[in-house]
C-alpha cells in the first residue's frame, strides 16, 4: 500500500505479484536500485518470465494517483544544458521526433513518467516523478539512450 525499501525482511523469493490498486514499481535491489519493473492492478502469475528478472524482489515504491497535466524538459546534456525538447504527451519514437536519442539531463515538471531505452516502450525502463535529474545517472540509467517516453496514467 505504500513504498517499502527493503521487502526481504518480509519474503526471500517472490514467484508472483498481485496489484489490487494503483501502480507501482518494483526493483530487484533494496532502497529502490537496481531493475525496474512497472505494474499496475491485475495478476502478474509469472511475472519473472514476463520482466526476466529473478524471484528477488527486494524494494517497490508506489506511484501516486496524477490528475492534472503532464510536461516534462529533455536536455542534450548534463545539468540542463544545452538543446532542450518538452513533452506533454507520450512519445514511441524521440529519435523520429526529435531527431535526438541521447538526453543527459532532465527535468519533470508535472506528473510521473516511464522512459523506455527503446522505441516503442520497449527495453529497460526508468520511473520518473516530478523533480530535476542532473544526470541520467540520478534515474539510474546505464547510458543516455532514451528511445521512448510514456506517462503514467492510472486506468
Amino acid at each position: 500500500m505504500s513504498d517499502c525499501a527493503d521487502l526481504h525482511s518480509l519474503f526471500d523469493h517472490c514467484r508472483s505479484i498481485r496489484v489490487e490498486s494503483g501502480m507501482f514499481i518494483i526493483y530487484d535491489q533494496p532502497s529502490f536500485m537496481g531493475n525496474q519493473y512497472f505494474m499496475r492492478r491485475g495478476e502478474y502469475s509469472d511475472y519473472m518470465g514476463m520482466t526476466g528478472m529473478n524471484d528477488c524482489v527486494r524494494s517497490c515504491r508506489m506511484i501516486p494517483m496524477h490528475t492534472g497535466s503532464f510536461r516534462m524538459q529533455l536536455y542534450e546534456h548534463f545539468d540542463m544544458e544545452g538543446e532542450m525538447m518538452e513533452l506533454t504527451n507520450d512519445c514511441p519514437n524521440l529519435m523520429g521526433r526529435f531527431h535526438l536519442a541521447n538526453f543527459n539531463s532532465c527535468n519533470i515538471l508535472d506528473g510521473h513518467w516511464l522512459v523506455y531505452e527503446q522505441p516503442n516502450y520497449r527495453g529497460r525502463h526508468y520511473y520518473l516523478r516530478p523533480g530535476q535529474y542532473r544526470s541520467f545517472s540520478e534515474w539510474n540509467g546505464t547510458n543516455s539512450r532514451i528511445g521512448s517516453i510514456r506517462r503514467l496514467i492510472d486506468v
